[in-house]
């Protein structure tokens, strides 16, 4: 090459990084500066490219396709796509001449030398970039390797925690190894106690049946006993009673004794009596199964036969009845009508309806019943005094009402509001004129509330009584018998009571 020649070289490289779409993107326009200038530059300078031949003597760039016609006068441009280090490379060579001319040429040279200092600086633009998209996929690539070393790191730590979990499981079963034999006795034991538990159950059994046949046989002994002393103080009891009658005294409640199982029969709910204005000897029982749904009546002719037979008269009444408040007296069966506020009399020989009557304001359809449900609103009993409904009513804010009713008519003699509320109350019964509340009708149940009638007055007490089948339904005084009737939980029980009568000396 000649010394005037000067030798133009734009050398510049572009670093590659990879996994980036901005990698790509530089590619691509180093393509397109590659390109321009290959094809671009001789156009600038002069070259022409469409009339090239091989016959100039020339020789022909394989990278160009440039062939200049007069090397001393034309520029020389050469390009590779890649070097040997991967690097693009344009080679501009000027032809023979002063830097000083003014020709044509000269002007060009110039114009060639601006454009290549602007093309420089987009280039080092673009470099810039290149070298900050480089960083940035560095510092990807970092956090790559940071996060798959964490990676490594929680799988190492995990393969090292189920190692010590299965040592400690190991460790636990070896503990436990022991214990196999121990529970292969315990297995044997259990066999045994199973064996005990169905010897128990067969024993409970006998005693239950046992228990009821001596139960039985007590109370016929108690009867026996009852009657001869009954004999004996009538006429004392008649002397104590007050001016103009012949019945027995009156008195307080004191004591309630032991229950005394009569019957196991029929379901949960029930209630049974005898009629205490029954003829001299006559002892009818009447049985009442269930609390609505039910209009079947029965009719055993003696006690002996409640106890010991089956033997019954079944009678149908018109309407089913509600709840278990159910009383016969004298000769009749008085009932709430089932769904109603209706009080029915219903003549036991005639089987006719004697009289219906309305009991204004009493709640009814379980709205005000006691505490063990069962559509128990209205409860029918009877005293020494005759006959008595116990109910409540929204106008005394759901607390129990006590109405003397007349046998014959059913209206209402008197009314009496307490401050008891119903719903609370386990069972009810009235002796001499004194309603006696329950605190419960199971487990442990006592007698907590007594309101006096001709007084109208109250006060609290305790008086236990033994609640042995769990669940009492019906709870009645019978003032023939001085005692209450009650239904517990399919069992028929009766329990004496004590009064406490005070004579005056004006008695005496």
């Amino acid at each position: 090459m000649r010394p005037a020649s000067k030798l133009l070289t734009l050398c510049f490289l572009i670093l590659m990084g990879t996994e980036l779409t901005q990698i790509g993107v530089v590619l691509s326009t180093m393509a397109m500066i590659t390109n321009w200038m290959s094809q671009t530059l001789p156009s600038l300078v002069g070259l022409n490219t469409t009339k090239l031949t091989a016959a100039t003597g020339g020789t022909l760039d394989r990278s160009t396709g440039v062939l200049p016609t007069n090397p001393e006068e034309s520029w020389q441009v050469y390009s590779s796509a890649q070097d040997s280090e991967g690097r693009c490379i344009c080679t501009v060579v000027a032809p023979q001449q002063t830097m000083c001319s003014r020709d044509a040429r000269t002007k060009q040279l110039r114009q060639l030398l601006e454009k290549v200092q602007n093309m420089s600086q987009s280039i080092e633009v673009l470099d810039r970039r290149t070298q900050r998209d480089l960083q940035y996929v560095e510092k990807m690539e970092n956090q790559m390797r940071g996060l798959e070393s964490k990676f490594k790191q929680v799988e190492e730590s995990h393969k090292q925690h189920l190692a010590r979990q299965f040592k400690a499981i190991k460790a636990k079963m070896e503990e436990l190894r022991p214990l196999i034999p121990v529970l292969e006795e315990y297995k044997a034991d259990a066999k045994l106690v199973l064996q005990f538990k169905e010897e128990v159950q067969n024993l409970t059994s006998v005693l239950n049946e046992l228990q009821e046949e001596i139960g039985a046989y007590d109370y016929e002994e108690l009867q026996n006993r009852v009657s001869n002393l009954e004999e004996r103080l009538r006429a004392c009891m008649q002397k104590l009673g007050p001016a103009g009658t012949s019945g027995p005294a009156c008195g307080k409640l004191t004591g309630i004794s032991d229950p005394i199982t009569i019957k196991t029969s029929g379901s949960r709910f029930g209630s049974w009596m005898t009629d205490p204005l029954a003829p001299e000897g006559e002892n009818k029982v009447w049985y009442m199964d269930s609390y609505h749904n039910n209009r079947f009546v029965r009719e055993y002719k003696s006690m002996a036969d409640f106890m010991n037979t089956d033997n019954f008269t079944s009678h149908r009444l018109p309407h089913p009845w509600s709840g278990t408040g159910q009383v016969v007296y004298n000769g009749s069966i008085y009932f709430n009508k089932y769904q109603s506020h209706i009080i029915i009399r219903f003549d036991l020989k005639t089987e006719t309806i004697l009289k219906t009557r309305s009991l204004d304001y009493a709640g009814y359809n379980n709205m005000y019943h006691y505490a063990w449900g069962g559509h128990s609103d209205i409860d029918l009993m009877v005293d020494e005094n005759g006959l008595w409904a116990v109910y409540a009513t929204n106008q005394n804010a759901g607390n129990i009402v006590i109405s003397k009713l007349d046998p014959n008519t059913l209206q209402s003699l008197q009314t009496w509001n307490t401050s008891y509320p119903k719903r609370s109350a386990g069972e009810a019964f009235i002796i001499c004129g004194t309603l006696y509340v329950t605190n419960g009708y199971s487990g442990g149940t006592k007698v907590h509330y007594a309101y006096q009638t001709n007084a109208s007055t109250y006060e609290y007490i305790d008086i236990p009584f033994q609640n042995k089948y769990s669940h009492i339904s019906m709870l009645d005084y019978n003032p023939k018998d001085r005692a209450l009737y009650a239904w517990n939980n399919g069992h028929q029980i009766l329990y004496n009571v004590t009064l406490f009568h005070v004579i005056r000396s004006d008695e005496l």
